[in-house]
């Protein structure tokens, strides 16, 4: 294998969490690449558990306005302008991951499992690209009005939101525990 960039444990090891993104856009070959190459993601079903929905470019408004729609009065009138600034000028790309909603727990569950892997992978080659992502499990997430407004069908759930873009600075690493201290070994 002839591999050029960055080794795998360096990609961990370097990605960052960002939340604040400079509002370049992302070009649909390079959204495109990553999904891709992220949906080699294991599953344990026949096919895929998950589904995209990716708001972009005039798409974002409608992202916006469905996050909007849960929130009071109050919270319009404080937030409503900034997330709308944020939603549709700042993050150049929302990036839905939803799964079927399956009633039976050990279904869900590999389906949950197999999601978050690709959403891991999602993160760490769009890092490799030198683009940001955030992970983010809203309330919405639940709520009608939002998932009726960004496309999600009765019986499915979102397992994440990932907001996409360029970014200027890294943030610092957050200290981890050691691996050590969280390994329990059973030899016998």
């Amino acid at each position: 294998m002839n591999h050029t960039g960055p080794s795998l444990s360096s990609v961990i090891r370097e990605r960052r969490t960002i939340r604040d993104f400079n509002g370049a856009p992302i070009g649909m070959d390079t959204l495109l690449e990553i999904l891709r190459d992220a949906s080699w993601a294991p599953f344990h079903s026949r096919k895929e558990p998950w589904r995209f929905i990716l708001f972009t470019g005039e798409g974002r408004i409608r992202f916006a306005e469905a996050v909007a729609s849960t929130y009071s009065r109050e919270m319009r009138e404080r937030w409503g302008d900034w997330a709308r600034k944020q939603y549709c000028e700042r993050i150049p790309v929302h990036l839905l991951i939803v799964i079927e909603a399956d009633p039976r727990q050990k279904y869900w569950e590999d389906a949950f499992s197999a999601a978050s892997a690709l959403i891991q992978n999602i993160q760490l080659l769009a890092w490799e690209r030198s683009v940001g992502t955030v992970w983010k499990t809203n309330e919405w997430n639940w709520e009608p009005l939002f998932l009726q407004g960004v496309g999600v069908r009765p019986h499915e759930r979102i397992v994440g939101t990932l907001h996409m873009g360029y970014f200027d600075k890294v943030p610092k690493a957050k200290p981890r525990t050691s691996v050590e201290d969280l390994l329990t070994i059973v030899a016998e």
